[in-house]
């Protein structure tokens, strides 16, 4: 039986994701560049904060970027006139299959520290 596009397969995973809150905010971000690839401006956007906890956060882009991708995302604080850069590595993208075409995209982000 072929799998359809809501079939997304479960993984036990023994991460704690308790400590998650509803965060539902523009996040703007930017792809960094590698190191040894080639130069190229930087590619800058705005995603849709889902949740966060103090390990990653759930955002929802436009498109997919590259798992192991690093991007700056800056993270609201209280303070709103304040963002916080911080690096941030794509561990999973999921396109939400809702109508045809491609996106928008859930992505999963890990903080690096």
């Amino acid at each position: 039986m072929a799998q359809t596009e809501w079939e997304w397969p479960m993984i036990d995973c023994q991460e704690n994701h308790r400590e998650r809150v509803a965060l539902m905010r523009p996040i703007p971000y930017e792809l960094t560049k590698p190191v040894d690839g080639p130069t190229m401006s930087a590619c800058e956007g705005k995603a849709l904060s889902l949740n966060i906890s103090s390990g990653g956060m759930l955002v929802l882009m436009e498109q997919a970027p590259d798992i192991d991708q690093v991007l700056k995302v800056y993270v609201p604080t209280p303070v709103t006139v304040a963002e916080t850069p911080t690096l941030a590595e794509v561990r999973w993208a999921r396109r939400v299959p809702f109508g045809k075409g491609t996106g928008p995209y859930l992505v999963g982000l890990k903080f690096m520290f």
